[in-house]
Protein backbone atom coordinates (compact mmCIF):
# COMPACT_ATOMS: atom_id res chain seq x y z
CA UNK A 1 0.00 0.00 0.00
CA UNK A 2 1.34 3.54 -1.51
CA UNK A 3 1.05 6.43 0.84
CA UNK A 4 0.52 9.35 -1.07
CA UNK A 5 2.19 13.50 0.07
CA UNK A 6 1.58 16.36 -1.60
CA UNK A 7 4.73 18.98 -1.68
CA UNK A 8 4.60 22.12 -3.33
CA UNK A 9 1.45 21.24 -5.27
CA UNK A 10 2.85 18.12 -6.05
CA UNK A 11 1.95 14.62 -5.46
CA UNK A 12 4.40 11.95 -4.76
CA UNK A 13 3.60 7.96 -3.94
CA UNK A 14 5.94 6.36 -1.38
CA UNK A 15 6.42 2.91 -2.10
CA UNK A 16 7.15 0.46 0.37
CA UNK A 17 9.80 -0.86 -1.77
CA UNK A 18 11.81 2.22 -0.92
CA UNK A 19 10.65 4.78 -4.08
CA UNK A 20 8.96 7.77 -4.56
CA UNK A 21 6.90 8.19 -7.65
CA UNK A 22 6.44 11.66 -8.82
CA UNK A 23 3.19 11.87 -10.82
CA UNK A 24 3.17 15.36 -12.44
CA UNK A 25 6.64 14.31 -13.70
CA UNK A 26 6.32 10.47 -14.43
CA UNK A 27 9.69 9.99 -12.21
CA UNK A 28 10.43 7.43 -10.43
CA UNK A 29 13.29 8.30 -7.64
CA UNK A 30 15.49 5.84 -5.98
CA UNK A 31 18.23 5.68 -3.69
CA UNK A 32 21.19 4.02 -2.52
CA UNK A 33 20.80 0.68 -4.54
CA UNK A 34 24.67 -0.19 -3.70
CA UNK A 35 24.82 -2.61 -6.85
CA UNK A 36 27.84 -4.65 -6.35
CA UNK A 37 27.87 -4.86 -2.66
CA UNK A 38 26.65 -8.28 -2.43
CA UNK A 39 29.60 -9.05 -4.76
CA UNK A 40 32.50 -7.16 -2.82
CA UNK A 41 31.45 -8.96 0.26
CA UNK A 42 31.41 -12.86 -1.13
CA UNK A 43 34.88 -11.36 -2.35
CA UNK A 44 35.96 -11.34 0.58
CA UNK A 45 34.97 -14.17 2.54
CA UNK A 46 31.52 -12.79 3.71
CA UNK A 47 28.53 -15.79 3.57
CA UNK A 48 26.22 -13.45 1.43
CA UNK A 49 23.72 -15.65 -0.53
CA UNK A 50 24.31 -15.25 -4.43
CA UNK A 51 20.34 -15.28 -4.90
CA UNK A 52 20.74 -11.79 -3.41
CA UNK A 53 22.44 -10.27 -6.54
CA UNK A 54 19.62 -11.37 -8.57
CA UNK A 55 16.74 -10.21 -5.67
CA UNK A 56 18.55 -6.56 -6.56
CA UNK A 57 17.53 -6.53 -10.21
CA UNK A 58 14.52 -8.43 -9.48
CA UNK A 59 13.12 -5.64 -7.58
CA UNK A 60 14.36 -2.54 -9.55
CA UNK A 61 12.45 -4.49 -12.57
CA UNK A 62 9.17 -5.33 -10.39
CA UNK A 63 9.47 -1.34 -9.16
CA UNK A 64 9.58 0.21 -12.82
CA UNK A 65 7.03 -1.87 -14.35
CA UNK A 66 4.81 -1.25 -11.23
CA UNK A 67 4.51 2.87 -12.44
CA UNK A 68 6.13 2.75 -15.85
CA UNK A 69 7.46 6.12 -15.14
CA UNK A 70 9.27 8.17 -17.87
CA UNK A 71 12.39 8.94 -16.24
CA UNK A 72 14.21 6.65 -13.37
CA UNK A 73 16.58 8.74 -11.14
CA UNK A 74 19.06 7.27 -9.00
CA UNK A 75 19.96 9.68 -6.13
CA UNK A 76 23.47 8.27 -5.62
CA UNK A 77 25.39 5.10 -4.43
CA UNK A 78 23.93 2.96 -7.85
CA UNK A 79 26.96 1.22 -7.10
CA UNK A 80 28.68 0.23 -4.37
CA UNK A 81 32.32 0.38 -5.49
CA UNK A 82 34.24 -0.27 -8.12
CA UNK A 83 34.27 -2.08 -11.41
CA UNK A 84 32.81 -5.61 -11.11
CA UNK A 85 30.56 -8.63 -12.62
CA UNK A 86 27.33 -6.63 -11.20
CA UNK A 87 27.85 -3.98 -13.31
CA UNK A 88 27.51 -6.43 -16.57
CA UNK A 89 24.02 -7.69 -15.39
CA UNK A 90 23.04 -4.25 -14.84
CA UNK A 91 24.02 -3.26 -18.56
CA UNK A 92 22.48 -6.37 -19.41
CA UNK A 93 19.34 -5.37 -17.23
CA UNK A 94 19.00 -1.44 -18.15
CA UNK A 95 19.04 -2.49 -21.76
CA UNK A 96 15.66 -4.41 -21.52
CA UNK A 97 14.18 -1.14 -20.25
CA UNK A 98 12.84 2.26 -22.32
CA UNK A 99 12.38 4.32 -19.89
CA UNK A 100 15.15 7.75 -19.45
CA UNK A 101 17.83 6.86 -16.77
CA UNK A 102 19.78 9.33 -14.72
CA UNK A 103 21.85 9.07 -12.10
CA UNK A 104 22.85 11.87 -9.60
CA UNK A 105 25.72 10.45 -8.18
CA UNK A 106 27.33 9.97 -4.74
CA UNK A 107 29.92 9.13 -2.90
CA UNK A 108 30.64 5.15 -3.82
CA UNK A 109 29.75 6.45 -7.68
CA UNK A 110 33.54 5.47 -8.76
CA UNK A 111 32.63 3.59 -11.88
CA UNK A 112 34.21 5.75 -14.76
CA UNK A 113 31.14 8.14 -16.58
CA UNK A 114 32.24 6.59 -19.84
CA UNK A 115 30.52 2.85 -18.28
CA UNK A 116 27.44 4.80 -18.13
CA UNK A 117 27.40 6.83 -20.79
CA UNK A 118 27.89 3.96 -22.95
CA UNK A 119 24.35 2.17 -21.87
CA UNK A 120 22.66 5.75 -22.45
CA UNK A 121 22.57 7.32 -18.86
CA UNK A 122 23.30 10.64 -17.75
CA UNK A 123 25.20 11.68 -15.37
CA UNK A 124 24.73 15.12 -12.72
CA UNK A 125 26.22 16.36 -9.42
CA UNK A 126 22.18 17.63 -8.85
CA UNK A 127 19.08 18.17 -10.78
CA UNK A 128 17.04 21.29 -10.06
CA UNK A 129 13.33 20.44 -10.93
CA UNK A 130 10.98 24.05 -10.26
CA UNK A 131 11.69 24.87 -6.72
CA UNK A 132 13.07 20.73 -5.88
CA UNK A 133 16.00 19.65 -5.61
CA UNK A 134 17.47 16.44 -6.24
CA UNK A 135 20.91 15.34 -4.84
CA UNK A 136 22.72 12.29 -3.15
CA UNK A 137 23.64 14.20 -0.04
CA UNK A 138 21.28 15.98 1.93
CA UNK A 139 21.61 19.49 1.05
CA UNK A 140 19.50 22.74 2.76
CA UNK A 141 18.97 25.60 -0.11
CA UNK A 142 16.62 28.41 0.28
CA UNK A 143 14.05 28.31 -2.08
CA UNK A 144 13.84 24.86 -2.65
CA UNK A 145 12.27 21.13 -1.41
CA UNK A 146 15.35 18.51 -1.54
CA UNK A 147 15.14 14.69 -1.83
CA UNK A 148 18.01 13.05 -1.36
CA UNK A 149 19.64 9.43 -0.20
CA UNK A 150 23.24 9.08 1.62
CA UNK A 151 21.48 8.62 5.45
CA UNK A 152 19.77 5.15 4.89
CA UNK A 153 17.01 6.63 7.74
CA UNK A 154 15.90 4.13 10.03
CA UNK A 155 13.42 4.93 13.01
CA UNK A 156 13.26 2.84 16.46
CA UNK A 157 9.64 2.03 17.58
CA UNK A 158 8.94 1.26 21.19
CA UNK A 159 6.19 -1.21 22.74
CA UNK A 160 4.85 -0.71 26.28
CA UNK A 161 6.75 -4.19 26.91
CA UNK A 162 10.19 -2.56 26.38
CA UNK A 163 9.91 -4.38 22.45
CA UNK A 164 11.82 -2.22 19.75
CA UNK A 165 11.13 -2.98 16.29
CA UNK A 166 13.73 -0.98 13.34
CA UNK A 167 12.18 0.07 10.66
CA UNK A 168 13.60 1.41 7.23
CA UNK A 169 11.85 4.81 6.75
CA UNK A 170 11.31 8.37 4.87
CA UNK A 171 12.23 10.78 6.59
CA UNK A 172 10.79 14.31 5.96
CA UNK A 173 11.47 17.55 7.27
CA UNK A 174 10.00 20.99 6.79
CA UNK A 175 11.91 21.45 3.21
CA UNK A 176 13.95 18.52 2.79
CA UNK A 177 12.65 14.07 2.11
CA UNK A 178 15.53 11.67 2.97
CA UNK A 179 14.47 8.16 1.18
CA UNK A 180 15.28 4.64 2.61
CA UNK A 181 18.16 2.47 0.77
CA UNK A 182 16.78 0.62 -2.10
CA UNK A 183 20.03 -2.30 -1.88
CA UNK A 184 20.18 -4.85 0.31
CA UNK A 185 22.55 -5.43 3.61
CA UNK A 186 22.80 -1.44 3.42
CA UNK A 187 22.12 -0.99 7.30
CA UNK A 188 20.39 2.48 8.48
CA UNK A 189 20.84 5.25 10.70
CA UNK A 190 18.58 5.36 13.15
CA UNK A 191 17.29 8.97 13.46
CA UNK A 192 15.33 11.01 16.15
CA UNK A 193 12.58 13.19 14.85
CA UNK A 194 11.86 16.63 16.17
CA UNK A 195 8.41 18.61 16.27
CA UNK A 196 7.13 19.35 12.35
CA UNK A 197 9.10 16.07 10.89
CA UNK A 198 7.12 13.29 9.56
CA UNK A 199 8.07 9.57 9.51
CA UNK A 200 6.51 6.78 7.17
CA UNK A 201 8.26 3.57 8.34
CA UNK A 202 7.79 1.03 5.72
CA UNK A 203 7.17 -2.66 5.83
CA UNK A 204 6.98 -5.65 3.53
CA UNK A 205 3.48 -4.38 2.09
CA UNK A 206 2.84 -1.00 3.53
CA UNK A 207 3.99 2.46 4.20
CA UNK A 208 2.91 3.67 7.21
CA UNK A 209 3.49 7.68 8.66
CA UNK A 210 4.57 6.71 12.40
CA UNK A 211 5.12 10.28 13.32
Amino acid sequence: MYQEISIHNHSFLLHPCGVIFWKEKRMLLIADVHLGKVSHFRKFGSAVPQQAVDSNFNALTRVVEDFEPEIVCFLGDLFHSSFNKEWLLFEKWIHTRNEKFILVAGNHDIISPFHYEAVGMEIASELVIGDFLLTHHPTERDGFFNFSGHIHPGIRLSGLGRQTLKLSCFFKSENQLILPAFGTFTGNYYLKPEPGDAVFAITKNEVIQVY
